[in-house]
């Protein structure tokens, strides 16, 4: 979900992202790093102020090895031209999200689909009422 606040616990599962090129999304992001293992979620953290993501982003996986594996492959590669900076996150926080909000086993995808599904859905029913 783009733009909201990271799970950033120091499970060794969450990763930080540094170095974004401003075309980088979400699903972009997801894409570069599923090859290594399933994605639980992709935060990119918005400046509204700007209307741009602030050049960073955090990627949490299922398993704590896949995520090292991730940090092996990603840190030094490049996306768009730029070069990545992954690594553990040192966490901060917690993600302001309900807890009943996300199955855990659900990846990122997964969620992403429901999402767009339920917003289909509601559509219709808007068009169907008019």
């Amino acid at each position: 979900m783009e733009g909201g606040a990271a799970n950033v616990g120091n499970d060794g599962r969450t990763l930080y992202v540094g170095g974004l090129a401003d075309q980088v999304t979400a699903e972009t992001l997801n894409a570069a790093f599923v090859p290594f293992g399933d994605v639980r979620d992709v935060q990119i953290p918005m400046d509204y102020k700007e209307g741009k993501h602030k050049g960073f982003g955090f990627v949490e996986f299922a398993e704590e090895d896949d995520a090292a594996a991730a940090v092996d492959n990603m840190d030094n590669a490049e996306l768009f031209g730029r070069v990545l900076r992954v690594n553990v996150s040192q966490g901060r926080g917690s993600k302001r999200e309900a807890i009943w909000a996300v199955d855990e086993g659900e990846t990122w995808e997964e969620r992403q689909r429901g999402e767009r599904e339920l917003k289909e859905q509601i559509e219709q029913r808007k068009a169907a009422g008019q």
